[in-house]
């Protein structure tokens, strides 16, 4: 009898060590982003993870993806579940919501059309500045090759383009003929297209492929600054004008509600505007909205004049329609280098 109660007391004192795991333990979240985010993510992470065991008593894990955004957006389409996504492009979040993945109203859910932080299209260049590139009008040149990833799979460089053809839209007062004669002859300059912000980088920095590398402003800063190239002596230019890129966040709800991670994923997100990761976003060279955060860095960023695409070109989806679809003026410019 006492051995029976025994193996009784037993099996309770088991099954609530393990309910008590498992009560502690928590979900796995994943988040999609872009391709040159791994840093970035692999800091804020951590802090997440113990912001969320402190909160709720969970453990839980925040696995990542990392690639161009279109192909990321293109993955979820296909099935891939991803909870969260953190991209560079709104057009590709886009994709997701009139597929009904993502809210239709997705940049409501969040604080500043759902963008925790935002850059601009910056230029890196040798040591020295030898060809003494300054501005949008330099990369145009017949002597100058430049580098950046391809528009028809990085968000990244789709805001490369867009920061050219608006640049181009005041230069020639809305000239369209010579705004589209300027971005093909910047196109035709392109050495390499690599798929995503990462091979350009690549590219550029390891294999001394072009002049001018054209990405985020936080990215070139932090190749400029950072110890893998710093013996290059590559050097930041940032033009006096050039485009507003927001960075775009979402939860994926078809994913959340059948993982039942809405709460972590959104919880996930809204980390991302707390002052603690506002601050951590600016040492990786980003722009951020929280006030304090943006009064205690203001001497971290140079001055620039940020044109917002969709003031000047409508919403994303005439952006999208217009310039990025197959066939639209990316495909028309791009065959003029053939």
């Amino acid at each position: 009898m006492f051995k029976s109660l025994l193996r009784v007391g037993l099996a309770v004192a088991v099954w609530a060590a393990v309910s008590t795991a498992w009560a502690q333990s928590g979900p796995t979240l994943l988040n999609a982003s872009y391709d040159i985010a791994r840093e970035l993510f692999a800091a804020i992470n951590p802090k997440f993870v113990e912001h969320w065991k402190k909160k709720t008593g969970q453990d839980v894990r925040i696995d990542q993806s990392h690639a161009g955004t279109s192909r990321q957006a293109q993955d979820i389409i296909q099935g891939k579940k991803v909870d969260t996504v953190t991209f560079n492009q709104a057009t590709d979040v886009d994709l997701l919501a009139k597929r009904g993945l993502v809210a239709s109203d997705w940049r409501k859910k969040f604080p500043n059309n759902a963008s925790p932080y935002y850059s601009t299209i910056a230029f890196l260049v040798r040591k020295g500045n030898p060809k003494n590139i300054k501005s949008w009008d330099d990369l145009v040149r017949d002597d100058v090759k430049l580098i950046f990833p391809n528009p028809k799979t990085s968000g990244n460089a789709r805001y490369t383009y867009l920061g050219a053809w608006l640049y181009a839209n005041e230069k020639f007062n809305g000239n369209e003929a010579q705004v589209r004669d300027f971005v093909a002859r910047l196109l035709a300059n392109v050495q390499n297209f690599p798929t995503g912000g990462r091979g350009a980088t690549v590219a550029f920095a390891q294999n001394n492929q072009g002049d001018v590398l054209l990405t985020f402003e936080s990215e070139v800063i932090n190749i400029a600054r950072g110890d893998e190239f710093k013996a290059l002596g590559l050097e930041v230019v940032v033009p006096p004008v050039s485009v507003l890129a927001e960075f775009p966040v979402a939860v994926v709800d078809k994913v959340v509600d059948e993982r039942g991670t809405r709460a972590l994923a959104t919880e996930y997100l809204n980390f991302q505007y707390t002052r603690e990761i506002q601050l951590l976003l600016t040492s990786f060279n980003y722009r951020v909205h929280e006030p304090t955060v943006v009064k205690a860095t203001a001497d971290k960023f140079p001055s620039i004049r940020l044109i917002d695409p969709v003031k000047v070109l409508g919403p994303w989806d005439k952006i999208s329609e217009t310039h990025f679809a197959s066939g639209a003026i990316l495909d028309q410019l791009l065959a003029r280098r053939r």
